[in-house]
Formats: structure tokens, C-alpha cells, sequence
């Protein structure tokens, strides 16, 4: 299976650097190594991991799962329910999830994330995956209590940090999305296990729903919803999302 990945190679470089940045290079895992598109080969386990894509947006769906809906007392959509993440919030695989001081109440939802492979605009359903690049994982980090507080939801989803993305990213050819299944933990404990099938709107749905009045462009990523089982996290928590397939999405909370 072919993992596309992101890797830093200066110190100091940010999660949202682009490919532009000196300290950046792409390249494939190929076992235990990662291969640079220039030639060079680093260990997997010694290579810092970067957001495995750079999105000039974060698309995301909210209550795409109806028990999720139902956990936090509301009405199920009736269509996709979508806002966005900035890409300054952008976190890789082992990135530290910073708890800002002024939330109590900081939640995980892990969720599968799609890579968009080229520029979408009125895009049908039946012909969407003809605009994926891959899928990759997601967890969309949330201060629930200003969330609730604001009534919208850009600074309960936005604060830097809250955007842990990767691994790595796996091309759509060698993934059967709908075998998926989203699997967050918490120091260990399973919080949130379910199939994707359990998805309200698939992602044929979504991107055409989003292409009504965005222009998706290549790299961007859409965050798909997140099942049942969101929970509290506290600093000093390690919270573990496993996508079948995809590998797993590792990030330690800290208090800012």
C-alpha cells in the first residue's frame, strides 16, 4: 500500500509549512523507511511527520453520524452540515494538541479525512471520486464549552493545533472505503469504534453538496464527521485514532 507523506528535515519547521518551505520534503513509506522525492532515505521512526497534505481549506461535515447527533442533543441533518477549519490549525502524527486556557471542556472526533486530487466546481455525486486524490485521518479537536458558547463553531474548532492529520495519505485506488472504520482511544480505552457505512452522507454526497458553492482545489481536505463516543480530554492525555487501512494518528495534550 503506498503512503504518501510530508516530512520535516529542519528544525523549527511549522505543521501548515508548505511544500515551498526549505525545511519540507514529500516522499513514500516503504516499510520501515521513508524515500524523498529527491533520492534520500530517513527511518520512519526517527523522521519527523508533517500534515501529509497542505490544504488552502478544511472542509468538514458536523452530526455526519446520527448517533453523534443524538449523543450531543441535536436533530440529525437533513443535509450536510458544513463549516470550516483554517489551515493554521493544521497538526501532524505525534504533533502535541495545545489546550487553550480559556476552554474546560476540550473533546476528540476522530474521523476519515479525504484528499481532493484536482479542482472541483459542480461536481455531480456519482462522478466525486473522480476528483479524490486518497483518504488519510483526521481528528478534529473541539473546546466544546465555546463551542456551544459562540453558537458557531470557528474558535471552538479553529484554535492552532486542533487540526491532527495523517500519518500519511493513501491514494483511493488502494483503499475499500466502505470496509473503513473510524477506532479513537483514549490512553488506551476505545471511546468511539464505528464503520463508515454509518456515515449519514457518504462522500459522493458531500462533495457534491460542497461544490454547489466551493471550489475545491488540489490538496484541499474534507473531514467526513465523527462517529459516536466524543469525549473530555485532559492534559497529559495520548489519544490514538485508528482508520482500517490507513494506519493510526497519534497526539499528546498539553496545556497552552
Amino acid at each position: 500500500m503506498t503512503r504518501h507523506v510530508r516530512v520535516a528535515t529542519e528544525a523549527g519547521t511549522p505543521p501548515s509549512a508548505p511544500d515551498t518551505h526549505p525545511g519540507v520534503r514529500r516522499g513514500v513509506v516503504e516499510g520501515e523507511l521513508v524515500v524523498l522525492e529527491d533520492g534520500s532515505v530517513l527511518r520512519l521512526a526517527e523522521a519527523r511527520l508533517l500534515p501529509p497534505v497542505t490544504p488552502s481549506k478544511i472542509v468538514c461535515v458536523g452530526r455526519n453520524y446520527a448517533e453523534h447527533a443524538k449523543e450531543l442533543g441535536n436533530a440529525v441533518p437533513t443535509e450536510p452540515l458544513i463549516f470550516l477549519k483554517p489551515p493554521s490549525s493544521l497538526n501532524a502524527h505525534r504533533g502535541e494538541v495545545v489546550y487553550p486556557p480559556i476552554s474546560q471542556l476540550l473533546s476528540y472526533e476522530g474521523e476519515v479525512g479525504v484528499v481532493v486530487g484536482r479542482r472541483a466546481r459542480h461536481v455531480r455525486a456519482e462522478h466525486a471520486l473522480d476528483y479524490v486524490a486518497g483518504y488519510t485521518i483526521v481528528n478534529d479537536v473541539t473546546a466544546r464549552d465555546l463551542q456551544k458558547k459562540d453558537g458557531q463553531w470557528t474558535r471552538g474548532k479553529g484554535f492552532d493545533s486542533f487540526c491532527p492529520v495523517g500519518p500519511w495519505w493513501t491514494p483511493k485506488e488502494e483503499v475499500e472505503f466502505g470496509n473503513l472504520r473510524v477506532v479513537t482511544r483514549l490512553n488506551g480505552e476505545v471511546k468511539q469504534d464505528a464503520p463508515v457505512t454509518d456515515m449519514i452522507f457518504d462522500v459522493g454526497a458531500i462533495i457534491q453538496f460542497v461544490t454547489e458553492f466551493m471550489t475545491l482545489e488540489p490538496g484541499d481536505l474534507i473531514a467526513t464527521g465523527t462517529p459516536p463516543g466524543v469525549g473530555a480530554m485532559e492534559a497529559g492525555d495520548l489519544v490514538e485514532v485508528e482508520v482500517t487501512g490507513l494506519g493510526m494518528l497519534e497526539n499528546r495534550v498539553i496545556r497552552g
